[in-house]
Formats: structure tokens, C-alpha cells, sequence
């Protein structure tokens, strides 16, 4: 999937100095949002780059509940199943978390899944252990019980323009660290962003608008 579009309510603005390590792109790799950032739609999300180039990037926030609807209700509405029936959904589907993944093209899903299950001419491999997969196919296969072993349902994407991320990570908007199955597809949402942190080694209780980037 190619990236497509910036992030909603931004300008277009030139790159900044080239990312540290050695390809210059974070695709694979967790964002953090910082306090500096300023805007309320990513306070403090955590977003798994799904592709990062010179055309731009898209990403999945993955600590931010989509709201009262759950993934069986989800199913219904799609009419994959029909009411009354989830009771027979297998386990990994009744719990699977479904996410406010960014606020571009809120109204198509994108799965994040373990890299166990893929779809040909349809799934993105990612890395080696994550891809994503934008088609109702995926959400059929999770129903029936032969989908990928984790997963996570967004609902939108976030995006940026050429050279926009960097400059966002120039000016101390965004950290960057390592992805972990866990904080990826763990189901304590409330406390990805803090273990993201900690995981960089900072203390969440000490950020303030003033800090740096790592």
C-alpha cells in the first residue's frame, strides 16, 4: 500500500536533516507522540509505521480505542455475520481490539495482523513478524477461525506528505523506537504509550514540552 496523502489539518513542509539509521526511514518502527506536538487527535498515540519513503508515510495508531463499537458488532454491520451469531465467533475475534488508527479515511478498516496468515495481491508484508491487510477477506478468515494468530482492526490511517514526518521529528514532535509484538497487538491499550516510553528509557512522568528527541 502506498502511502497517500499528509495528515489532515497540516502543511506541506520541506524535509529535514536525514532520520538516524541507515536506510533514513522508519517503516516497521514505533512513533511516539511528544507533548510538544500540539495536536489533540494524536496526544499521546503511539503509531506503527506501515511505510515510510520518499513519497510520504502512513502509519496505525495503536492505543486508541474507536469507541463503543466492538469487533463482533463491526461484523454484523458488514453482514459477514448475522445477529445473534457472534456467540459463535472463535476467541481471538470476540476480544480482537478495534482502533481509531488515524484520522484519514475513517471509514475503512485496515487489519494489522502477525505475518501467519496473507493474502495474495492484497496483504503488505510489512516486516517480518507484521502486515497489513485492507480487505473484508481478512476480517471473514478472522470470523471462521483461520485468520492470523494477532491482529488489530483500525478504523482510518494516519499520513504524511513527502518529507513531513521528518520535519515532524526534526522539530521534537515525534520518538521513534523498536516495535514489539505487545505493544502492537497487546490488549492493555491504556498503557502501550507509557511502556512505549519506558521502553526508549523515559520516565513518562518527567516529559514536558520542553523535551527533546531521542
Amino acid at each position: 500500500m502506498a502511502p497517500t496523502g499528509k495528515r489532515t489539518g497540516e502543511s506541506t513542509r520541506s524535509a529535514g536533516p536525514a532520520l538516524p539509521n541507515s536506510a533514513g526511514y522508519l517503516d516497521g518502527r514505533l512513533l511516539i507522540a511528544m507533548p510538544v506536538m500540539g495536536d489533540p487527535r494524536f496526544e499521546r498515540s503511539v503509531i506503527y509505521l506501515c511505510a515510510h519513503s520518499a513519497e510520504g508515510a502512513m502509519g496505525i495508531i495503536v492505543n486508541q480505542p474507536a469507541g463503543s463499537i466492538d469487533f463482533p458488532e463491526l461484523l454484523m454491520q458488514l453482514g459477514i455475520i448475522k445477529k445473534g451469531e457472534h456467540i459463535k465467533l472463535p476467541e481471538n475475534a470476540e476480544s480482537m481490539k478495534v482502533l481509531r488508527g488515524g484520522p484519514v479515511d475513517t471509514g475503512r478498516g485496515f487489519v494489522l495482523h502477525s505475518s501467519d496468515f496473507y493474502i495474495e495481491n492484497a496483504t503488505l508484508r510489512i516486516d517480518e513478524g507484521v502486515c497489513l491487510t485492507a480487505t473484508v477477506d481478512i476480517l471473514r478468515a478472522i470470523a471462521n477461525g483461520s485468520g492470523p494468530k494477532h491482529a488489530i482492526l483500525a478504523l482510518g490511517y494516519a499520513g504524511w506528505a513527502p518529507g513531513q514526518l521528518e520535519t515532524e521529528i526534526q522539530s521534537n514532535g515525534w520518538l521513534h523506537c523498536d516495535a514489539d509484538t505487545d505493544l502492537i497487538f497487546g490488549d492493555d491499550v491504556d498503557d502501550k504509550y507509557n511502556r512505549a516510553l519506558q521502553k526508549i528509557g523515559i520516565d513518562p512522568g518527567m516529559l514536558s514540552n520542553e523535551a527533546g528527541h531521542a
